[in-house]
């Protein structure tokens, strides 16, 4: 399993509380921020345990829900739904980000 697995699981345990919080303002944007980090972690995990080209097909779904992820936190900070984005958080999607993206640009 790659190491960035546990750091998906420590985003995962972060965006969750935050998804509450957006829940009581926009219940649609916090399920999708839900299921986007969710689909981050499942989709590295998936992408371990497969081979050629399914292997980089789930590393590039990760990285694109890595992405949303991070778009869907910009969007309920603009909206108003969440003050300040733990930095903490920020610099894990950043290197959750940045890995997936050499893997599957090797």
């Amino acid at each position: 399993m790659l190491k960035i697995h546990s750091v998906a699981i420590q985003c995962c345990a972060a965006v969750g509380p935050l998804a509450s919080r957006i829940a009581r303002r926009d219940a649609a944007l916090a399920d999708q921020l839900r299921r986007a980090m969710a689909s981050v972690a499942l989709n590295i995990s998936e992408g371990a345990g497969s081979q050629g080209g399914n292997q980089n097909a789930r590393y590039f779904n990760a990285l694109g829900s890595a992405r949303e992820v991070g778009t869907a936190l910009e969007v309920a900070q603009a909206f108003g739904y969440v003050g300040q984005i733990d930095a903490a958080l920020l610099d894990r999607l950043d290197r959750i980000r940045a890995t997936l993206y050499r893997i599957v640009h090797r």
